[in-house]
């Protein structure tokens, strides 16, 4: 099976979807010439109007997407970093999120909007924020935040064949992570998780970059005889409670790991849902890892500091794990 980057697979399930379904249209700021990121590579080639050059308005792609769709085109649209969706928020949340609940049902809005996450770049305050706890809190949105190549070809093609809006975001720091990826199209359900590695002792519910960074903990702890196992939801929302709660009956301790800033965080409402869910079988509070409350640095010794990894994932599984002998 070939080996592909993120970065390969977003424009490959792109191709495949826009070549099955004509209603299909991708629009966003420089996707003639790959994106800011390359993930529109090719495209304008292949398919030439569909694939839209628009200006440096997020307020009008947003808008575009609700209007085509509502009038039954099926729009893929690109926020080109997160942090921009600010700009855009009244469009997403009361228009897109809410249009087929206020109507009734009678309004169908098929629309992927993707966009870039995260930091490690060095690209600074502006550039470098993970917001999905944003979107998980409106009604009518789907969120998913693939962890590997795989995955973002999968999930990615489902989300075109959603008749939701879903919110599709793709981390930055992910881009180059190489995985095995088929050829051909294949669909992965959304609001269904995975387990990436199984253990016993601690579950480890990681999203985005963070699973990477489980999977480098678990790796530390196995030197010590700790065994991970590590959950990756990879859709927020709907969230896939079911295979969390059994991983957790399994282990009776759980760590939630997320790069955003940790304070109302989306691991927060994860590490409530254990509680709730599986109180009987804890035999430890739940930990949560993420970043300190305040703005992404641009210095890269200070950024590094600020992004949460590994060795906070093996720390707080030293609080919650009784000392080995």
């Amino acid at each position: 099976m070939p080996v592909k980057t993120v970065t390969q697979a977003v424009p490959e399930a792109l191709s495949q979807e826009m070549s099955r379904d004509p209603n299909i249209f991708f629009a966003g700021e420089d996707l003639s010439v790959g994106g800011a990121f390359g993930t529109s590579q090719g495209l304008k080639k292949d398919f030439g109007d569909r694939v839209i050059d628009t200006p440096i308005s997020e307020s009008a792609i947003a808008g575009l997407a609700v209007g085509a769709a509502a009038a039954g085109l099926r729009p893929v649209v690109e926020i080109m970093f997160m942090d921009f969706v600010g700009v855009c928020m009244d469009e997403i949340v009361n228009q897109m999120a809410k249009m087929k609940y206020m109507f009734g049902g009678k309004a169908t809005l098929p629309i992927v909007v993707t966009t870039a996450a995260g930091a490690g770049f060095s690209m600074a305050a502006q550039h470098s924020q993970s917001l999905e706890a944003w979107f998980c809190h409106i009604p009518g949105l789907k969120v998913v935040m693939p962890s590997n190549a795989y995955d973002t070809k999968g999930l990615l093609i489902s989300a075109i064949r959603d008749d939701n809006p879903v919110i599709f975001i793709v981390i930055k720091r992910n881009l180059r992570l190489r995985e095995e990826v088929p050829d051909e199209p294949y669909a992965i359900p959304l609001g269904v998780a995975e387990v990436k590695r199984e253990g016993s002792d601690v579950t480890v519910v990681a999203t985005g970059h963070m699973v990477t960074q489980a999977q480098r903990a678990a790796d530390q702890l196995a030197e010590r005889g700790v065994s991970l196992e590590v959950v990756d939801p990879r859709t927020l929302s709907p969230l896939d409670m079911d295979t969390i709660v059994a991983s957790v009956q399994k282990t009776s301790r759980a760590v939630v790991a997320q790069e955003g800033v940790q304070f109302c965080g989306f691991g927060a409402e994860i590490a409530a849902a254990i509680q709730e869910q599986a109180f009987d079988y804890l035999d430890a509070p739940v930990k949560r890892v993420g970043a300190p409350f305040s703005p992404v640095p641009f210095s890269p010794s200070l950024e590094e500091a600020w992004l949460p990894a590994a060795d906070d994932i093996v720390a707080a599984v030293d609080e919650i794990l009784p000392a080995r002998a």
